[in-house]
């Protein structure tokens, strides 16, 4: 495997600067971050998780941590997008039981065209697949191929996407339950334009309706009978999501952090005489906010190098996240209305922070697992 090292180290911390200098429009517009991607495609970084036999950069878990930080600390949304494509593409390796014309038409996709793929999961009345249940999407069998209706909720990237892994079912007596590939501009799909979040507003994390979608039989690329159902993520997919989903968070935290630093030295209070800065008790808080983010570096480190276990990935993910919320609540409570006001990006860090707590595993499922 290629040292991908010195190449992100050149290209990274430009790439953050870039990306935050459009965070607050992508914040106020709630649009795709098209930008973002742009930059992202030209400096190969959306086939980055893509296995070499694929075409791809075959970029290991380290490597794909350190841009994903480095995406989320400048525009969070983009990361979190960037994510899901990481998590997607690598599984395209010659060793995927997808049929092999298909995982190669969307692996040439991924390096010729930058397209982005994503798996369409959360449904109106379901929820998250991840606490049971059979999938109301339908796949029906016909002479032509499957065609496929139903609403996705919570589909990160809609509008970027240009492949969507619908999670469905077949109307066979025994349902095939799992990924059904769905080109993203098929005839039939409609995407409702209704995420308007708190926080990650630039995710397009819009309703998508199918209605009566054709897609070839041979797209149904990672399904098995729900009376046997395939199991869930690998251990090494758990690892990978889990360091990927706590990198996001953490760095968002990190973003804020940079801000109330530099605040602090520039805030210089009449009555003070001196910058916030040189008040003890801001000393002392920067001090815990540093160390709950060196405890994040810590774990996340740890998960990279293999040396946590699978089953405490989840863990991972929950602690990480929380540290980071906490030590973002740390600096808003602290400076009062300053934290709150539109012009600064503190209260923008603030709102996406708290987006972590959202994503699967939801802390009441890991807690008592």
């Amino acid at each position: 495997m290629a040292n991908n090292t010195p190449f992100l180290a050149e290209i990274l911390p430009a790439l953050t600067g870039r990306l935050a200098a459009h965070a607050e429009q992508v914040d106020h517009s709630g649009e795709f971050p098209r930008a973002a991607f742009t930059h992202l495609r030209q400096h190969g970084l959306l086939h980055f998780a893509l296995p070499a036999s694929a075409g791809g950069s075959g970029g290991d878990l380290r490597e794909c941590q350190a841009i994903i930080q480095a995406v989320a600390r400048g525009e969070p949304s983009a990361a979190l997008i960037l994510i899901m494509q990481y998590l997607n593409t690598r599984r395209l390796s010659e060793e995927s039981d997808w049929p092999i014309s298909v995982r190669e038409a969307v692996a040439n996709s991924v390096v010729t065209q930058g397209a982005l793929i994503n798996a369409l999961r959360v449904e109106p009345e379901l929820g998250t697949p991840a606490r049971g249940g059979l999938p109301a999407t339908r796949a029906r069998r016909t002479a032509e191929g499957w065609r496929i209706s139903g609403e996705k909720i919570y589909s990160t990237g809609s509008h970027g996407l240009r492949w969507f892994l619908v999670w469905a079912s077949s109307d066979d007596a025994d349902p095939l339950v799992g990924g059904y590939l769905v080109p993203a501009d098929a005839p039939g799909i409609q995407i409702v334009d209704e995420w308007d979040h708190l926080g990650m507003r630039g995710t397009c994390s819009h309703r998508v309706v199918l209605d009566e979608v054709l897609i070839p039989l041979n797209h149904a690329v990672n399904v098995a009978p729900w009376s046997t159902p395939k199991v869930g993520l690998n251990e090494e997919e758990s690892v990978w999501m889990a360091v990927l989903l706590g990198s996001l968070y953490d760095a968002i935290a990190q973003s804020a952090r940079d801000w109330f630093i530099t605040f602090l030295q520039q805030r210089i209070p009449a009555n003070l005489g001196a910058p916030l800065a040189s008040l003890p008790r801001f000393q002392e808080l920067v001090g815990r906010v540093e160390t709950l983010l060196f405890t994040n570096h810590t774990l996340l480190n740890s998960a990279v190098r293999g040396q946590v276990t699978s089953s405490h990935t989840a863990q991972i993910k929950q602690v990480v996240t929380e540290n980071a919320i906490r030590a973002v609540e740390l600096m808003v409570e602290s400076i009062g209305n300053h934290a709150l006001t539109r012009h600064h990006p503190l209260q923008r860090h603030w709102r996406n922070v708290l987006c972590g707590r959202i994503h699967t595993p939801q802390s009441d499922v890991m807690l008592v697992s």
